[in-house]
């Protein structure tokens, strides 16, 4: 059984144009972590719920985009935390299946 305080480290999966090119030629996937979330705790997030192994995790801090910049009330997006998790040979996560 997955700890429930796993699932608060990810997120969700970032999926762009960007995440399936890197995906498919590295096998890194990408994810939304919580911004408190350290690489370790992000790698055996991965490993637990996704029940692979992880071989190495690198995070940014996307910034937030400025928006209403010509309206009355300028504003801005908050930011949020990527992570890019790299995977052992053999493994992979497929995002499509229920299983």
């Amino acid at each position: 059984m997955v700890n429930s305080h796993l699932y608060t480290v990810l997120e969700g999966a970032h999926v762009s144009e960007k995440a399936s090119l890197i995906a498919d030629a590295n096998r890194q996937f990408t994810f939304k972590v919580a911004k408190t979330a350290t690489k370790t705790q992000i790698k055996r997030a991965v490993e637990e719920i996704f029940d692979v192994q992880v071989q190495s995790v690198r995070v940014l801090n996307v910034k937030g985009k400025r928006k209403g910049l010509m309206s009355r009330f300028p504003g801005r997006r908050s930011g949020w935390k990527k992570a890019y998790v790299g995977l052992k040979p053999g493994f992979d996560i497929d995002f499509a299946s229920p299983e």
